[in-house]
């Protein structure tokens, strides 16, 4: 049985998360593996799609049935704390971080307990359950935005997990403040929740919804410039983390790539030529002429949270290769820079 989880209220954007306890027992109008809040948008949207549209009403039914049984799969499995794997690592604090850190490699694939596998699998049906209900509630947008905050929450969920091994392999966090995240990142795998990434969700998602609200000017390509202005739209702790951070080069280079979307050394070949040119402005459908190829991000847009995920896992990505190689340009993410910084925050306060 997982461990009851504390309710969480998180209001940001208009609209109201309520997040209670995780449902391992299901009922015949619960589905297992997800809250509260989750169950009760898929029992009134099939209640109305029931009495409006017959066809689409069994193909929401179907997809949630698919995501019950596996479910009740994924929750089925033991904890990972009392997997093979971990008996006798879990009481050493020492090891435990760096135990961990083999469950983010590939090649350690099959050396992964069945959990943890089993739930990102369920993360991302989760994700293509509450998809297909928002392409079906044009009608009903009061729905259709709860529908696309859970689809952000379980992409925050994977994000947050890839987040958390970053900061096991930081030698900037104690020892003991490793132990404590290495067990928040089990409950995340035991649970398909994570109470901080919840927390910190209205953050992220003030910053990409002001992003895609504001595009950037390809004039100068100044990032101080886009900064001032995309954070008029920001929460009080992103302004905070924005100033506190204002002298640290990796994470202003790391909001630039965020901001406009290419890698740090697209960004310096854009400036570069924009320099030597007379041109002042240029549009962003116009970067390929300057770059002689396409960008190498996805493009992210608040539509679609798998962009989003998309654009993260390639930023990151290209942050390993240049820690990697000792090159110029930022290491770490945005959303990396920001959760281990909320996380200092947090071991400070308590």
């Amino acid at each position: 049985m997982l461990q009851k989880q504390p309710n969480i209220i998180v209001e940001k954007l208009g609209f109201i998360w309520y997040i209670n306890s995780m449902k391992i027992i299901g009922t015949e109008n619960t589905l297992i593996g997800l809250t509260d809040t989750e169950n009760q948008l898929v029992n009134e949207v099939e209640s109305w799609l029931e009495k409006n549209n017959s066809d689409e009403h069994e193909m929401v039914r179907d997809i949630f049935n698919n995501l019950q049984a596996l479910g009740k799969a994924v929750f089925s499995y033991p904890s990972v704390r009392n997997t093979q794997f971990l008996k006798g690592i879990i009481r050493d604090k020492e090891n435990l971080a760096d135990s961990l850190l083999a469950f983010s490699k590939y090649n350690n694939l099959l050396h992964i307990p069945t959990k943890v596998v089993a739930m990102r699998g369920f993360l991302v049906a989760k994700h293509h359950a509450f998809s297909l209900l928002c392409k079906l509630l044009d009608e009903k947008k009061e729905w259709q935005t709860k529908a696309r905050q859970i689809i952000f929450s379980a992409v925050c969920t994977l994000i947050t997990e890839a987040v958390y091994f970053s900061c096991l392999e930081d030698a900037g966090f104690s020892h003991n403040t490793k132990a404590s995240l290495a067990d928040d990142l089990i409950s995340l795998w035991d649970s398909g929740i994570d109470l901080r990434g919840i927390r910190h969700l209205s953050a992220l998602s003030s910053l990409w919804s002001a992003r895609d609200a504001a595009h950037p000017c390809f004039g100068t390509m100044d990032g101080n410039a886009e900064l001032l202005r995309i954070t008029m739209d920001l929460d009080e702790d992103w302004r905070r983390f924005l100033v506190e951070e204002a002298g640290n080069d990796e994470t202003i280079w790391a909001l630039e790539e965020f901001i406009f979307g290419l890698s740090w050394e697209e960004i310096q070949k854009v400036r570069s030529k924009l320099k030597n040119s007379s041109v002042t402005a240029i549009k962003y459908d116009q970067i390929p002429e300057y770059l002689d190829s396409k960008p190498v991000y996805s493009v992210a847009t608040e539509r679609d949270p798998r962009a989003f995920y998309d654009f993260f896992i390639e930023r990151r990505e290209a942050c390993i290769l240049r820690k990697k190689a000792n090159a110029e340009g930022p290491c770490l993410t945005l959303e990396e820079i920001y959760l281990k910084y909320r996380i200092i925050i947090e071991s400070i306060n308590g």
